[in-house]
């Protein structure tokens, strides 16, 4: 999480300080943000007010979908930090910063797999259960597999390449 810090004064009507070289005023939607939390102060006490801190938002982290699930759990029960740790592997740092930070399912890798002793010959899936072979010229026409359906299919020993972004 990142620590940077913006300071804004605030009087109390609700307005925020805008510093310019002119002079300064009370504007009630926008006011002069600064970074220096020195200066914050010494305006705040010139002009009268008090000092308003913005924090960064933290960044979400990334969970794989069983992590996401325990998760999920946990907001829906009774006992969060009970639940993460019960659910969770030995690591719950990361499931409780999701927890209360908000959190992204990470992306599954997909492959292509190819037929073992083949030169271009790739697996691909018909339908949910048939596992079939094809010679494209075109990679759109190849199999996406995900790690877990490689092991279903028994397709561990393989050669495999990733599926970039853009082929997806």
């Amino acid at each position: 999480m990142s620590e940077e810090k913006i300071y804004l004064i605030k009087n109390d009507h609700g307005e925020y300080l805008t510093v310019e070289r002119t002079a300064p005023w009370w504007n009630s939607p926008v006011g002069t943000a600064v970074r220096n939390i020195d200066v914050a102060l010494a305006w705040a006490e010139k002009y009268g007010g008090h000092i308003v801190t913005f924090v960064e938002e933290p960044k979400k982290v990334v969970l794989t979908k069983e992590q996401a699930e325990i998760v999920e759990r946990a907001h829906s029960g009774k006992f969060p930090a009970a639940s993460i740790a019960f659910y969770g592997d030995d690591d719950e740092e990361p499931l409780m910063n999701a927890y209360v930070n908000g959190y992204t399912v990470a992306k599954e890798k997909k492959y292509n797999v190819k037929v073992p002793h083949t030169k271009e010959v790739w697996y691909y899936k018909s339908g949910d259960t048939d596992l079939l072979t094809i010679f494209p010229a075109d990679k759109e026409l190849r199999g996406k597999f995900t790690e877990s359906e490689i092991e279903h299919y028994g397709l561990q020993d393989c050669e495999k390449e990733e599926v970039t972004d853009d082929e997806q």
